[in-house]
């Protein structure tokens, strides 16, 4: 170059040879540096966008959303797992049909707990805006929202189900107008309120098998099975099967793989023998005790799932240890004979779903719409009720296992 021609000019530049390439090196970190910081920013918005068409999810969701948010679908590749492409069933899970359902003779009825609450002509006839939440083409207001949960919980028994009937416990002051075939209300005495709701479906449970008791001596005729339940449950197959399979049990429990609280409330079988009808009896009224005794901190919730678990695990020989696997068994407690089977087909729930049980099983029975997913049980039957692929709708329950919703 002309401008370091002579020893003084070279003596100059000579410097810059040194300095030029840390001045470079200092603006190209800096760069990347400012690349780094953005990046989280930008990966975000399209982490939202995989997240909410199917193809990615976030570690943690913490907003409740208003409308179905779909990710990927837990289970996939492993065997007796459904497989999803977008919210079609690559495979298909194991059904019995409906029109052969409990074919053996006895009949089964579902029993649910269900009240109403702020049902005041003011309540049920506000419209605004803030209070309702639309699913589909409807909209609900809150104690619509719960008449329309209770809704298809019968529609799901009466389409997986048809000979089966449903049983509702309800406050006498309770005004259910359901004027369905197969469908009985029947009001029960007792402390409806929201902090006792738990404590008073065990009590409702206790009364109704005394009021079968009561029938069972003063009739002779085929046998009714009973199964008592939250009524946010979606029946997937015929559960009929599960007095014909297992002909030894008295009351059933379904459990999950969970330290301090494996078993869940919401599903219980009693066969409908005189016999083991006594022997649920005694055994909820001891979990009533139990409950009442230790655990009326927690009457709002989990409390009566805590009582449960205390009356298991009071029996000395019971070994806490059977439930890490999800494979049925029965064992006697308190003179009862207790078939416990795994929630993971007895009891599937969209969370645990994406979480410990690895997806939802071939033989999946009843799905369990527990929590902040209630919107959930009206869209995938919304969606079944179009489309009447089943397994299709459990692959859009399965790619929704972990999204928590507004109601």
């Amino acid at each position: 170059m002309k401008a370091c021609v002579g020893w003084r000019r070279f003596l100059f530049c000579f410097p810059l040879i040194f300095i030029l390439p840390h001045l470079f090196s200092g603006v190209l970190e800096l760069h990347q540096n400012q690349a780094v910081t953005d990046s989280p920013k930008e990966n975000t918005k399209k982490f939202d966008v995989q997240h909410s068409s199917g193809d990615d999810a976030p570690k943690k969701i913490t907003k409740k959303f208003d409308h179905l948010v779909l990710g990927p679908a837990a289970g996939e590749g492993l065997p007796n797992r459904l497989q999803c492409r977008g919210v079609k069933a690559l495979n298909k899970t194991y059904f019995s049909n409906p029109s052969h359902a409990s074919s053996v003779g006895d009949g089964i009825a579902f029993v649910t707990v269900f009240t109403i609450y702020n049902n005041s002509p003011d309540a049920l006839a506000d419209g605004k805006p803030s209070n309702l939440v639309t699913v589909g083409n409807a909209s609900y207001s809150k104690p619509e929202r719960s008449m329309a949960i209770l809704n298809v919980f019968i529609k799901f028994i009466q389409v997986r189900m048809p000979q089966s009937n449903i049983i509702i416990l309800t406050d006498p002051e309770s005004d259910l107008s359901l004027h369905q075939n197969s469908v009985t209300v029947l009001p029960i005495q007792g402390e409806y309120s929201r902090d006792k709701l738990m404590l008073q479906r065990i009590r409702s449970y206790i009364t109704f098998l005394d009021i079968r008791l009561e029938k069972l001596s003063q009739e002779q005729g085929r046998i009714t099975h009973f199964i008592f339940s939250d009524s946010d449950i979606a029946v997937i197959d015929d559960l009929g099967q599960i007095f014909e399979k297992y002909q030894d049990f008295h009351v059933a429990l379904t459990f999950r793989n969970n330290k301090d609280q494996p078993l869940n409330s919401g599903f219980i079988a009693v066969r409908g023998t005189r016999d083991s009808i006594l022997r649920a009896r005694t055994f909820l009224q001891k979990v009533l005790e139990v409950y009442s005794s230790k655990y009326m901190k927690a009457s709002r919730m989990l409390g009566d799932q805590l009582a449960l678990f205390w009356v298991i695990k009071s029996d000395a020989s019971f070994d806490a240890k059977r439930f890490s696997k999800a494979q049925a068994f029965i064992k006697e407690i308190g003179g009862a004979s207790v078939l416990f089977l795994p929630c993971a087909t007895y009891n599937w729930t969209p969370p645990e779903g994406a979480g410990q049980f690895h997806g939802m099983p071939l033989d999946v029975k009843v799905v369990h719409f527990k929590g902040s997913r209630k919107r959930l049980m009206l869209e995938a039957w919304n969606y079944f009720s179009s489309s009447a692929d089943i397994s299709d709708m459990l692959c859009l329950i399965l790619k929704s296992g972990r999204t928590k919703y507004d109601f």
